[in-house]
């Protein structure tokens, strides 16, 4: 089953299937395979794309009836001494330049956090050190 609600509102406000692709973190294809529903599109997900196409989630929100796609070749999902799913590499599908633009996010963050501390501690003059 198509995602017809979503699909009609991300055409109607102008997005791309890439640009919601990047925003949920994954790539193209697979976004292409969520919206035409032969992917399911996990909670978080119709909550990132609701948020991305500024409507409620009621507004584009389908039931799934995804089939379940197994594939017993792939080595994330072949990992017989475990007994359970690899994660070693469940990330290696993210594109390089999200990846790329979250470390440099992080690094933004991380400037900013070591500002704000700063900016809590205050003018160091001789009378506030002496009350500490």
């Amino acid at each position: 089953m198509q995602k017809e609600k979503l699909r009609l509102i991300r055409k109607q406000k102008g997005y791309t299937q890439q640009q919601i692709a990047d925003f949920i973190a994954t790539d193209v294809s697979n976004y292409s395979r969520k919206e035409s529903g032969d992917v399911k599109i996990i909670p978080d997900e119709w909550n990132k794309i609701a948020r991305f196409l500024d409507v409620p989630l009621e507004d584009i929100y389908e039931e799934e009836t995804a089939a379940i796609v197994v594939n017993n070749d792939h080595p994330v999902f072949n990992d017989q001494s475990a007994g359970a799913i690899n994660t070693q590499h469940q990330y290696n599908n993210i594109p390089g330049s999200i990846v790329e633009n979250l470390q440099e996010y992080i690094a933004l963050l991380k400037e900013e956090n070591a500002r704000l501390k700063e900016e809590l501690k205050g003018p160091q003059t001789p009378s506030t050190r002496a009350k500490k």
